[in-house]
């Protein structure tokens, strides 16, 4: 038996959970995937599969060992590519794993200029809102808001944000701007629900010492940043968006922002996580130079009335599972 090809066979069945999307992936046959996990299974005389009508589940056994393997199979599929790509051009798939709104408003602008440089280079771009969420397993790359926290991935901080307090034009016009913070109550807020179902409806700010908190209400729930950003621009309603996210249509007059001497100490941070032992593959080392790069001039392009002055905190409602933000004791930590 050829360990190494049936540990990628394993892993690869364990990650699409059938037999046949790991023959896809790996351009084999499925008998050739079954054959091979069959003789790795009889090898450990142990069942890594529960076969069933809808597919393969781990076993507690599977999972265990796919948990040790796979750092192993990483190491050597890195130290290959990295033989190779010391003599050819970078090459291969590169997935990233990010909400749908900070790829399409901050990496997907810029991947042209990526893609002119490593041409070879192909790029997955999937929707991962957390580490732990479907699709971050085969990301190699995660580029993700907030306080992320896995044990399985290196992380560093990409980039601080500022939270906006914007609407359109026309909004501001029919319905008038808030003068301070707590002003925002009295009007209709498109409202973010987190990948925790909390409903972020308390709207915490801070000027020269001075705290200010809005407990918001509105019509309009989505867990699609996108969704709230359109209804924004049709002015639907006053919506609360990262800084480096809107600054296309800030710039172009579609919204604009309010209560600017006012900052948010929950501003979430964009971070970048990735595997240590897929650090050393060209293509993941070539696109977290990119990435690093692109976020430190996005930061740089920031207008000076929107500069950072607060080091930003965690919220008391992080990680609360469902409900709403202002519904959290605030000594829940």
């Amino acid at each position: 038996m050829d360990k190494l090809r049936a540990l990628q066979y394993f892993v690869a069945a364990a990650q699409e959970r059938s037999f046949s999307g790991a023959a896809r992936r790996l351009d084999v046959s499925v008998p050739a995937v079954a054959r091979l996990v069959g003789a790795l299974e009889r090898s450990l005389g142990a069942s890594l599969f529960e076969r069933g009508p809808h597919g393969l589940t781990l076993t507690p056994d599977g999972a265990g060992y796919l948990e040790a393997c796979r750092p192993v199979l990483e190491q050597v599929v890195a130290a290959d590519e990295a033989l190779r790509g010391a003599t050819s051009r970078p090459r291969g798939t590169l997935v990233l794993g990010a909400p749908p709104i900070l790829s399409q408003h901050c990496i997907l602008p810029a991947l042209p200029a990526f893609h002119a440089r490593y041409p070879d280079i192909q790029v997955d771009v999937r929707t991962v809102d957390k580490p732990s969420a479907p699709g971050a397993e085969e990301a190699e790359v995660l580029v993700l808001y907030g306080w992320p926290m896995h044990p399985g991935f290196v992380q560093r901080r990409l980039a601080s944000t500022r939270l906006l307090i914007c609407a359109s034009p026309g909004y501001w016009a029919a319905n008038g701007v808030p003068k301070r913070p707590r002003d925002l109550e009295g009007h209709p807020c498109l409202l973010f629900r987190d990948q925790e179902g909390t409903v972020l409806d308390l709207w915490e700010h801070e000027r020269g010492g001075e705290r200010e908190a809005a407990a918001v209400s509105g019509w309009l729930v989505s867990s699609h940043r996108d969704v709230i950003l359109d209804a924004a621009i049709a002015g639907m309603g006053v919506a609360r968006f990262t800084d480096l996210t809107v600054r296309g249509p800030v710039e172009s007059g579609q919204l604009v922002p309010v209560l600017v001497d006012w900052e948010s100490k929950h501003a979430p941070p964009i971070s970048l996580l990735y595997r240590a032992s897929q650090r050393r593959l060209p293509r993941v080392r070539h696109f977290i130079e990119f990435v690093v790069e692109l976020f430190g001039r996005l930061e740089a392009q920031r207008a000076p009335q929107l500069a950072v002055k607060l080091e930003a905190e965690r919220p008391h409602w992080y990680r609360r599972r469902h409900g709403r933000a202002s519904a959290t004791p605030r000594d829940r930590e």
